[in-house]
């Protein structure tokens, strides 16, 4: 998950600016399609983005580029996919923060996050927004942790698996509130919020994006939403610090990566196209549409450092290590 933080500093060291002398030849690309393999179903917000973004990098390097989705395994399947293709830019993995918390959460993984990946560009950040069931009387965060207290353990909460980051928002709602809810995993939010909306979950943080529609239309009543700043698409919900819940922020981000021996003016190259399509008016605007938050990527380089210290914060966290140590306890549908 993205912090202010780690945004901020990796942003201030590398001037927010990709560096000079990145005119790449269009022969540092590679000759053929250019794939985005994404870790979530065709429909997610993700996906939606990261077609497209696909579609105006498409039309600015004339090769086809494309979405394959591989869902699953808290994004294994699609990173591993990655780690093992051809070093050539041509398949590029879109990765949500999972990426980051999977290696202490893993006790095993079939590759090497810092090892076989080199990211590429960070495209956009993910806050999360906190919803429970309508047909209870909660209105306000106070309310909820109130109720949580009154009844601990007795309230579900839907995520999406061990490590997925509205799981973690939720152990870190607990940790630190010293509630206790039931965790049920699902593949996907829509599998989530199908329950929320039916009464059998009682609340569960899920993506802006994918819960916009159920939010205007009264099927789940928002709280608050997990970023330090009010999210463009739900003005009148309050972060989790105006709720007061002070120093709680929980975003996920998505960040490209390519096989690490891919060469660095090939890295650079798509550096450039992926932060030229993403800056395109339309491409901002359905970002911010979804529900997501744009951002300005430092360059690869810096990038390095960013998912370094990503995984490193994911290494010390307890809700991270908790997890790992009791996720055969976890519930899943």
């Amino acid at each position: 998950m993205l912090t202010r933080r780690s945004l901020l500093a990796a942003s201030l060291t590398a001037g927010a600016m990709l560096p000079a002398g990145f005119g790449a030849r269009a022969d540092e690309l590679p000759a053929g399609p250019i794939k985005f393999i994404v870790s979530f179903p065709a429909g997610a917000s993700t996906d939606v983005i990261m077609r497209a973004i696909a579609q105006k990098m498409q039309a600015r390097v004339g090769n086809p580029v494309i979405v394959e989705n591989k869902p699953g395994a808290s994004g294994l399947i699609a990173t591993d996919f990655v780690t093992k293709a051809r070093p050539d830019g041509a398949t590029l993995l879109a990765s949500p923060s999972s990426l980051a918390s999977n290696p202490t959460l893993f006790k095993s993984m079939p590759f090497d996050t810092l090892r076989d990946l080199q990211p590429v560009s960070l495209v956009f950040r993910t806050p999360l927004v906190l919803l429970v069931d309508p047909n209870l009387s909660i209105k306000s965060l106070g309310e909820l942790i109130a109720l949580l207290k009154e009844k601990p353990g007795q309230l579900n909460y839907a995520h999406g698996g061990p490590g997925s980051a509205i799981n973690l928002a939720g152990e870190q709602l607990q940790s630190m509130t010293g509630t206790k809810m039931n965790g049920v995993a699902y593949r996907g939010t829509p599998l989530g919020l199908n329950d929320l909306i039916g009464g059998r979950m009682q609340l569960m943080f899920a993506d802006v994006g994918a819960a916009i529609g159920q939010i205007e239309s009264g099927q789940v009543r928002p709280i608050a939403v997990t970023s330090i700043e009010r999210v463009p698409v739900l003005p009148n919900v309050p972060t989790m610090v105006e709720a007061g819940l002070p120093g709680f922020e929980a975003q996920g981000w998505t960040l490209i990566c390519a096989p690490s021996a891919t060469p660095s003016a090939t890295i650079n190259k798509l550096a450039v196209e992926l932060q030229a399509a993403v800056e395109q008016p339309d491409v901002q605007n359905l970002i911010i549409r979804i529900g997501m938050l744009p951002t300005k990527s430092p360059p690869p380089e810096k990038l390095k450092s960013f998912l370094v210290s990503e995984i490193d914060r994911w290494a010390s966290s307890s809700n991270v290590r908790a997890l790992r140590n009791h996720s055969k306890h976890l519930q899943s549908r």
